[in-house]
């Protein structure tokens, strides 16, 4: 079975891992400090439901067999540029970004499957399905970042 945030088993893996997060943790690779990437997830999980807007990017990403081999199969490339507004401001502190991210998953397996998402900026608009998939791996992706 595919790992999604839509799965209480993914979000509940996710959410051990992230307790095990230092605030002083050191990143394999990036330029990003834990709270700055606690505070780029909290962001990211703000997008997904539409309280933070983005600028739609040009791209091959949103081309249909592009955008599912990158969201669904082939690994997240490190160091990749994102929307400027997921990092567009300062975290507010390690415990509260936690907690908004703790908050911003859980409220996602909260949400109803059958209403739309709002666009993504890279990929467009894509199903919640695919949302859900996109989310785990890229939560994922950050905590592998710091080791957890």
């Amino acid at each position: 079975m595919r790992k999604t945030l839509w799965n209480t088993d993914s979000r509940k893996e996710l959410m051990v891992r992230l307790d095990r997060l230092e605030p002083g943790a050191m990143p394999f690779w990036g330029k990003m400090s834990a709270p700055e990437m606690l505070a780029h997830l909290a962001n990211w999980t703000k997008m997904a439901d539409g309280t933070l807007s983005t600028v739609a990017w040009p791209g091959i990403l949103r081309v249909r067999p592009v955008r599912y081999l990158a969201i669904y199969w082939l690994p997240f490339p490190k160091g990749v540029p994102t929307a400027k507004e997921l990092i567009s401001r300062d975290p507010t502190g390690f415990a509260e970004e936690l907690d908004t991210v703790r908050r911003g998953i859980e409220s996602f397996g909260a949400r109803d499957p059958h209403k739309p998402f709002p666009e993504h900026p890279a990929f467009g608009f894509i199903s919640p399905a695919t949302w859900g998939v996109l989310g785990y791996r890229h939560t994922d992706h950050h905590l592998r970042q710091f080791g957890v």
